[in-house]
């Protein structure tokens, strides 16, 4: 019996060293295009009062200076609140909203996607369609329906809505959908595994780059956050809102506004950087289907 002759043939994709290079220097241009306005915020900071009103503006600073900085303090240190009041209030709404946005919806997503109960899918419909309506519209609605409760004026007026995102909920039932198949849940259930073991050791694990840019989009948001209807006590205010009272008093603030655009966006900033390789996997594998 003639033996089978099979030929393996071994292709490696390799791009040209040309390629690599125009493939690195188109990266590198858009880099830069994407740091020019951080760039141009760090030098605003630096610069003293009459190099800010240089027409046209420059993206250099001439005699760099850290005044900026300090008269920002100055001006939150003298303020009836103290400045780290502030402070304490914007990192207690970022993280604590942003862990409950995390559990509540991906709690919630795993049970209108992979437990089956009669009108899970429409009701995932209905969540979908609410992503149309903006916050502006529901205002009155949602106030009327704190002063009931007695959170107006309080952390809960933030934070539980904070909790219940539509934009959270969508984006990780999307993707339990599509990274976790049907098999794998039926699989732990078949090994005696419940509902809440199943969602915390096997559905959690495989969609960690999901959540992960949950944490991204939800803490950029509540650090952010601003003025509200719902709170009136200047103990409860933010540090977004304080830095809006300094820029509100003209010109001769403008360098502590800019020192203050600067440190509003560093942490965002660096919480983005410790988890954008999540975020690329998340682009990556948000095709995949069973």
């Amino acid at each position: 019996m003639a033996k089978l002759r099979i030929k393996k043939h071994n292709h490696a994709l390799n791009r040209s060293l040309g390629g690599d290079i125009a493939i690195n220097a188109i990266l590198i241009i858009f880099g830069a295009f994407m740091f020019i306005p951080m760039f141009y915020a760090i030098m605003q900071s630096l610069k003293p009062l009459d190099e800010l009103w240089v027409f046209p503006p420059r993206f250099y600073v001439v005699n760099p200076t850290m005044k900026n900085y300090g008269d920002l303090f100055r001006l939150m240190s003298t303020s009836w609140v103290p400045f780290s009041r502030y402070i304490f209030n914007t990192i207690l709404i970022s993280t604590v909203g942003t862990f409950g946005n995390l559990v509540l919806s991906s709690l919630s997503a795993y049970a209108l996607k992979k437990v089956k109960f009669p009108g899970a899918n429409g009701m995932f419909r209905i969540i979908t369609l609410s992503l149309m309506f903006n916050a502006t519209v529901t205002s009155i609605t949602n106030f009327l329906t704190m002063s009931i409760l007695g959170w107006v004026d309080t952390y809960l007026a933030i934070l539980i809505p904070a909790f219940c995102t539509t934009l959270g909920l969508y984006l990780m039932g999307q993707f339990i959908e599509t990274a976790i198949p049907d098999s794998t849940i039926e699989s732990a259930r078949l090994d005696g595994a419940g509902e809440l073991k199943t969602y915390w050791y096997i559905a959690m694990p495989m969609i960690k780059p999901a959540w992960l840019t949950l944490i991204i989009f939800s803490f950029q948001g509540l650090w952010n956050y601003g003025a509200s209807i719902y709170i009136q006590s200047e103990q409860l205010k933010t540090f977004s809102y304080a830095i809006g009272q300094i820029l509100a008093g003209g010109i001769v603030r403008a360098g502590a506004g800019a020192a203050s655009t600067v440190i509003m966006m560093v942490v965002p900033i660096a919480v983005f950087v410790v988890s954008q390789s999540n975020i690329i996997e998340t682009m990556a594998s948000s095709g995949m289907k069973e």
